[in-house]
């Protein structure tokens, strides 16, 4: 599903509600650049004989690309359980980014675009000027925190010193001589119509008049005068002049309050895609008002904020599991971009990472563990491997239909965090149905990945190959072309793509097979998170459990080739 800047507030309670049921969220990311780990280098790196660098240098080079290139596109995939049918099921999103903040914030951001990632994503269909009219805002933690400061200082300038006028600032001059004599003609009249008085640039009401307003020095000369000299009179800022009105209290409270509420839902509305990134990390979600997602003239207004209300309370303090593959980049990039700028050491980045998502997990790492023949796998390869795999059973919501063919859009964000979430489910299933995972063993310092010696790769998986229990059906039987029955299994060791009607399997019923559109209406899917689900694992239909030792092996732990460590250890596996 595709979601852009016109739709997303009407989807984000949806989006919301997939995240607070999700086993767990798989996410991919697209960028305007990346690190040229050559170039990038201004002293000799730290390395070792065989010309791997450190954690901390890889670090720093991928730190230095996000500090300089913008997240252009976000996939972000929930993946939810129905128990009533014991399958996964899949709820796909693609959000392209603005990386453009609003013009009437106060920040600002320097977009940069590197030629050799922007061919690539063009060769992909990515096309950048998308991202301006229906690429999603958003706003960091620390842009949130400079914006506030910069609106508190704002206000602060109202009451702050006098302003002195030069001899020689005559247009400023002029500018109050005029702002004196309008304001004095207005209290002059024996009945004040109208009860305020709006002050305008010269020459405003003119046809050629092409300025945007009162510049932020004239306003502030106004605010300044009607403070000094009319105590009786109070100002408030407009789009593009200042209104005067007689002071009354109860009026400026009420002005008072007007600015903080537009300020807020300005504010609200800027963090955009964060809010989704707060969500994931159990983050505090009491500033995103209902009202700026529900509609104007929408009659179920209370049982929408209710149950939005229950989704928030839900997510709060609950984060999800989080999941991507060769996520070092991604979690780098995405701090950078969603919460702020990033710390020297990685030491720090992993400690502030682990705190903010205590469980994540490396598809990369979980499929090259221990596996050094898919070392050089990409993320599709290793997604057509295992896609003849029947169990654990995996759907996509019929309401999400996009990706619902087997050759999806590879490297639109998207369609790379299903398949993500696709490997991730499969792979784990496929390891612990085998039952014979260890830790990592020692990788030396001449080879990428440890080879073990003759008779010691036991307990190695070898992905080409599919355990019995979870044997798959073969759809590529040139001998007939109707689906076989789902009693016909085979393992398989080469690639093959499902017809557009093989992958609609039990969704149907549900979705129009020429159209690939959902129906009307279909059943609503029950997904809960793990701690509700009880589906029996013996037979190899579902995740380890998220408490169990299979993932003290594999969780919190993301493969960074090319150094001397080759791992990023995040922390330990909460229980």
């Amino acid at each position: 599903m595709d979601v852009t800047s016109q739709d997303f507030h009407r989807l984000l309670p949806s989006i919301l509600g997939a995240i607070a049921d999700a086993q767990f969220v798989a996410i991919d990311l697209e960028f305007s650049g990346i690190s040229n780990q050559q170039k990038s280098r201004t002293r000799p790196p730290r390395q070792n004989a065989s010309g791997k660098v450190s954690l901390q240098s890889r670090y720093e080079e991928e730190r230095s690309a996000a500090e300089r290139y913008q997240v252009l596109q976000m996939g972000i995939t929930c993946v939810g359980e129905s128990l009533e049918r014991g399958v996964y099921v899949l709820r796909p999103y693609n959000i392209n980014l603005n990386p453009f903040p609003d013009e009437n914030m106060n920040i600002q951001r320097d977009v940069t675009l590197q030629g050799r990632a922007m061919q690539f994503l063009y060769r992909h269909n990515f096309r950048i000027e998308d991202s301006f009219p229906s690429g999603v805002h958003y706003l960091s933690r620390a842009e949130e925190a400079e914006e506030r400061q910069a609106e508190a200082q704002l206000r602060a300038r109202n009451v702050g010193p006098i302003v002195q006028l030069k001899e020689d600032d005559t247009s400023s001059l002029e500018f109050m001589d005029r702002v004196r004599q309008e304001v004095m003609a207005w209290k002059s009249q024996p009945v004040i119509k109208p009860d305020f008085l709006n002050i305008a640039p010269i020459g405003h009401n003119q046809p050629s008049y092409l300025d945007r307003g009162l510049n932020s020095f004239q306003r502030l000369l106004v605010h300044q005068y009607i403070r000094t000299e009319h105590p009786d009179l109070t100002t408030s800022t407009r789009q593009g002049f200042i209104q005067i009105r007689n002071n009354d209290k109860e009026r400026q409270d009420a002005e008072r309050q007007y600015q903080n509420k537009t300020f807020e839902d300005r504010i609200s509305r800027q963090v955009g895609l964060r809010w989704l990134i707060e969500a994931m990390n159990g983050g505090d979600l009491s500033a995103l008002d209902p009202e700026s997602f529900i509609p104007a003239d929408e009659a179920n207004r209370n049982a929408i904020t209710t149950k939005f209300n229950d989704v928030r309370s839900r997510l709060k303090g609950n984060s999800t599991v989080l999941v991507g593959h060769n996520l070092f980049l991604d979690l780098i990039y995405l701090y950078a971009c969603f919460f702020g700028p990033l710390p020297d050491k990685v030491e720090d980045f992993q400690r502030i990472i682990h705190d903010l998502f205590p469980r994540i997990i490396d598809s990369k790492y979980l499929a090259t563990h221990n596996n050094p023949d898919v070392a050089a796998f990409n993320l599709e390869q290793l997604d057509r491997m295992l896609d003849q795999q029947a169990q654990p059973v995996i759907e996509i919501h019929p309401g999400h239909t996009k990706y619902v063919t087997a050759s999806g859009p590879a490297h639109e964000a998207g369609f790379d965090s299903l398949m993500t979430a696709r490997l991730l489910i499969r792979s784990s299933v496929k390891l612990e149905t085998i039952g014979q995972y260890v830790e990592e063993l020692p990788s030396p310092t001449n080879s990428e990945f440890y080879t073990p010696p003759e008779g010691e790769g036991d307990d190695l998986i070898d992905f080409k190959e599919v355990p019995e229990q979870l044997a798959v059906i073969d759809r590529t039987s040139s001998e007939s072309s109707s689906r076989p029955s789902s009693g016909v299994a085979t393992s398989r060791t080469t690639f093959s793509h499902m017809t557009r009607f093989d992958l609609l399997g039990d969704l149907s019923d549900e979705i129009d097979p020429f159209t690939l559109q959902p129906k009307i209406s279909f059943p609503e899917i029950q997904l809960k998170r793990d701690a509700e689900c009880k589906i029996d694992n013996e037979t190899g239909r579902r995740l380890p459990a998220w408490d169990s030792d299979f993932w003290k092996v594999y969780g919190n732990k993301l493969r960074v080739n090319g150094t001397m460590e080759g791992v990023c250890n995040l922390g330990s596996w909460p229980q």
